[in-house]
């Protein structure tokens, strides 16, 4: 016999059916997405609070306010996300510390703007460079001259232009003249050396002026003649004689004249007015010193005569050590001359000096910047 289940069996079975699964509703979707942004939010958060917490650390303290100027600080108000159904709720994030309390600013000035003061800006001091040296070199030392200008005391016009020379010089008075003592004075002032320009008996003859001597007179009145004159015109350092050939050549009289200048500490520069002359022999019988004239400057009074006769002196100093020229006052271009060489006598190498120096042994008076 046939079952009766048939078709009817089939329907009838009790073998449990598959549920169908659910579509996915709008509703679905957006509760995911809601999910989803809750994550991005959570996760931004703690971001920001780590970062906050470290600016927090590298940020100096504030400055503490006054209680009165603390403001309190404002908590904000707590917010429920509602999280949906099936989703683990995240573990909130450690509580981090509450900010410091902020200081309320000072109302705001416009305050005058503070000038600042320079500082000193430093400045390398830089020493002194040395000195120069000339490339040229130093002159040798060829010798000293000394210039002597007799016949002073006729006016003091003449004597005005020897006064100016640079370098040292000695001036040889005449006595009894109307302005002998003031010739004297005006050349001591301006730093120049004094003789005694006495007058002396010539061979030939010719008046040597007034408070001269002469071979015949006696020891007394020479001595008095001579004490008045170097009184006249002195101090002085020393005479020179004017004129004189006659008396320079007489022993007797040469050593009354010499003693009289031992006493009184004077040197004699005798003028060698003639070559018969006795003074040096008198003089080393005394045991002392004269000096000797070595060129006249004027024996011709031009320019080009005088040159030649300065430069035959000069040779003199550069062989003997020393020269002594005697030129005039009366010469009206002597002093111009003198005055016009003077610098190519110290650049040549020569230094002058005067009669009180050489017969002291003192040369280097002036000259060569040693």
């Amino acid at each position: 016999m046939k079952s009766v289940t048939g078709r009817a069996g089939k329907t009838g079975s009790t073998k449990p059916r598959r549920k169908r699964k659910a579509k996915p509703t709008p509703r679905d979707g957006l509760r995911a997405a809601a999910v989803a942004a809750l994550f991005v939010a959570v996760a931004g958060a703690s971001a920001f609070v780590v970062a906050l917490s470290r600016s927090a650390a590298s940020v100096p303290p504030p400055l503490e306010a006054p209680p009165s100027a603390q403001a309190v600080p404002e908590t904000a108000p707590a917010v429920e996300v509602p999280v949906p159904v099936g989703v683990v709720e995240p573990k909130p994030a450690a509580a981090l510390p509450s900010p410091p309390a902020s200081v309320k600013s000072p109302p705001k000035t416009n305050p005058s703007p503070i000038r600042e003061t320079p500082k000193p800006v430093p400045v390398a001091v830089r020493s002194a460079p040395p000195p120069e040296r000339d490339p040229r070199p130093a002159p040798r030392k060829k010798g000293t001259v000394v210039f002597v200008i007799d016949d002073v005391g006729n006016n003091l016009h003449e004597l005005d232009p020897f006064l100016k020379y640079p370098g040292p010089l000695t001036v040889a008075v005449l006595p009894g003249l109307p302005h002998s003592a003031a010739a004297a004075r005006r050349a001591r002032a301006a730093g120049k050396e004094v003789l005694l320009h006495q007058p002396m008996e010539a061979i030939g003859g010719q008046n040597p002026g007034p408070g001269a001597i002469y071979t015949g007179m006696n020891e007394a009145e020479i001595r008095a003649i001579l004490a008045r004159n170097v009184a006249e015109v002195g101090p002085v350092v020393g005479i020179n004689n004017h004129q004189g050939s006659k008396i320079t050549a007489d022993e007797r009289t040469m050593k009354i004249v010499l003693a009289f200048c031992r006493e009184r500490g004077l040197f004699f520069l005798d003028s060698r007015t003639t070559a018969e002359t006795v003074a040096p022999a008198v003089a080393a019988g005394l045991g002392m010193s004269v000096r000797e004239r070595d060129v006249f400057l004027d024996n011709i009074p031009e320019r080009a005569a005088m040159i030649r006769y300065l430069q035959e002196g000069l040779q003199k100093a550069e062989k003997k050590g020393s020269a002594v020229m005697i030129g005039h006052a009366w010469s009206s271009e002597l002093a111009s001359t003198l005055q016009e060489l003077y610098p190519e006598l110290i650049e040549q190498g020569f230094s002058l000096s005067s009669i009180a120096r050489i017969m002291m042994g003192t040369y280097d008076d002036e000259g060569l910047g040693d």
